[in-house]
């Protein structure tokens, strides 16, 4: 059935939006209740309201931490709108409550941009959230507005049904209630709790979030949590779709380890990069990532760590991709290439940074800390009598990156920062170095003078024999297993360096 709001309590951190839901309830005549800050801002519009502390006939304690925690406040919101209950009311004096409004103490807010701990504890909201969950339990009776959020809501009922609410409004507002409760709680936790905790329990909360034209496939449906905006500014082109946002992140990954680095740029397929390079220039670097695999660059992402400049967008225009990232487009460039209007062009604002990483499976959820080392040439430990040259740490650095952002098994070829050829995904790692050294032959790259980088180690010499003979000059790999002598054997035979990480990358 539907309830008329004849009586309200308000007790607001934020005061934005919350004029107009004032002046329309003083138009219908609801009885205000409330406190400290709301009450000054309320009576600022002209409205009279009868403060809580009148009510309770206790004041505010406690340096505000004890406001509304009163039997004559809980009452008015719990009471069912019955015989016994309605009696008690009256019986203690305790009107009933028909309408609560509440915006909680920003406590995240708090966190992302303060260490003091006092301060962070202190928005901790005690009294406004027990509100909040008392009047979503009696939905049957009051309606809960429990954030700025659910303003428009609460509008339309005051505006368009003369302050008459539905249960069904009640119950979806009730629901809202629960939603922020809970996401309210778990920001809580996961700021007080230790590590051993957090492994105890899976809990993560987004409120955000945006629906996707569909999932992986057609017939799935997909939406992302988060804040896109965050992350990036979409200057042109389609909506983003699913598998457009795995490889973006795929992208931005991969590109967090050039961040600081000369012009480079990447080409990735199916969230694997089939083409990076650093030149002096972006148009170099695009020209040196393209080379690796034209083939494959067809309906690609593309990153670059630097300005796309009109040099570079003219030979990025003629060919056919899905995303277009960098941290700025100059104007030329952004006229040329934003005439074709299904093609996405990002704007990077900062690098994303996700600590941990997780995904359901079987009847749970499986979590891992995410890969977030990248071996400095401290890692490095020379295993044979050969000792690579600087060009060559310089190589064998840029494969390693390469190598932790493909799928295992992987192996990767490269010669002066360019990506040569890849192999990844492979059942057997010597599959995966066979590819790699057909995707260069095919495409006329010269291995001679190069390294290769693996992802794990090698259980045999074969993958060194393979490109010994293609003129590969030093290996970069983490070692580990038992028949390591026999690589570093092969190699000291050949003249070959290869270099031991202790860092093993996969990625299934």
């Amino acid at each position: 059935m539907d309830i008329k709001i004849k009586t309200a309590l308000i007790s607001v951190y934020h005061k934005d939006g919350l004029d107009d839901i004032i002046l329309k309830l003083a138009e219908h005549g609801v009885v205000i209740y409330t406190t400290g800050g709301t009450q000054t801002f309320i009576e600022s519009l002209g409205v009279a309201v009868k403060r809580v502390e009148d009510l309770t006939g206790y004041p505010s304690i406690l340096g505000g931490r004890v406001k509304t925690l009163h039997p004559k406040v809980f009452g008015g919101i719990l009471a069912i709108r019955e015989e016994d209950h309605l009696s008690q009311l009256k019986q203690y004096d305790i009107p009933p409550l028909d309408l609560v409004i509440v915006d909680l103490y920003p406590f995240e807010e708090t966190v992302s941009s303060s260490v003091d701990e006092q301060e962070i504890i202190e928005k901790i909201d005690i009294g406004g959230i027990s509100l909040i969950r008392a009047a979503a339990k009696n939905f049957n009776d009051v309606v809960v507005i429990p954030s700025s959020k659910q303003y428009s809501e609460l509008y339309k009922i005051l505006n368009e049904q003369s302050g008459m609410a539905t249960l069904a409004q009640r119950r979806y507002l009730s629901a809202e209630a629960f939603k922020v409760s809970s996401h309210y709680d778990t920001a809580i936790f996961n700021y007080l709790a230790d590590d051993t905790q957090q492994k105890g329990v899976f809990k993560q909360s987004i409120l955000q979030s945006d629906e996707l034209r569909y999932g992986e496939n057609p017939h799935q449906t997909g939406i992302f949590f988060g804040d896109l905006k965050e992350v990036f500014e979409k200057l042109c082109g389609k909506e983003l779709s699913y598998n457009n946002l795995v490889d973006i992140d795929a992208a931005l990954y991969l590109m967090r380890e050039f961040e600081h680095s000369p012009p480079t740029f990447a080409i990735l397929k199916h969230t694997n990069p089939c083409g990076v390079a650093t030149r002096v220039t972006v148009s170099d670097a695009w020209d040196a990532a393209l080379a690796a695999d034209p083939v494959s660059a067809f309906g690609g992402i593309l990153i670059s760590n630097h300005t796309i400049d009109l040099v570079a967008a003219e030979k990025i225009d003629k060919i056919f991709y899905e995303v277009l990232i960098a941290p700025h487009f100059t104007n030329e460039a952004l006229h040329l290439l934003g005439s074709k209007p299904k093609r996405v062009l990002l704007k990077l604002k900062k690098y994303p940074l996700q600590t941990q990483m997780f995904k359901n499976l079987l009847n749970g959820v499986i979590m891992q800390d995410a890969d977030l080392i990248t071996e400095g040439y401290d890692a490095f430990v020379v295993k044979t009598k050969t000792i690579p040259t600087d060009d060559e740490q310089k190589d064998l650095l840029f494969a390693i990156k390469c190598c932790k952002h493909l799928k295992s098994n992987t192996i990767v070829l490269v010669k002066d920062e360019q990506l040569l050829g890849m192999g990844c995904g492979q059942t057997s790692r010597i599959d995966a170095c066979r590819h790699a050294v057909e995707k260069a032959n095919q495409y006329g790259l010269n291995l001679e003078g190069a390294v290769m980088a693996s992802d794990a180690f090698f259980p045999f010499p074969d993958c060194v024999e393979l490109v010994e003979k293609e003129g590969i000059k030093a290996v970069i790999q983490p070692g580990g297993s038992i028949k390591d002598q026999l690589s570093i054997d092969y190699c000291d035979d050949k003249g070959i360096s290869m270099v031991f990480t202790g860092i093993r990358h996969f990625k299934h």
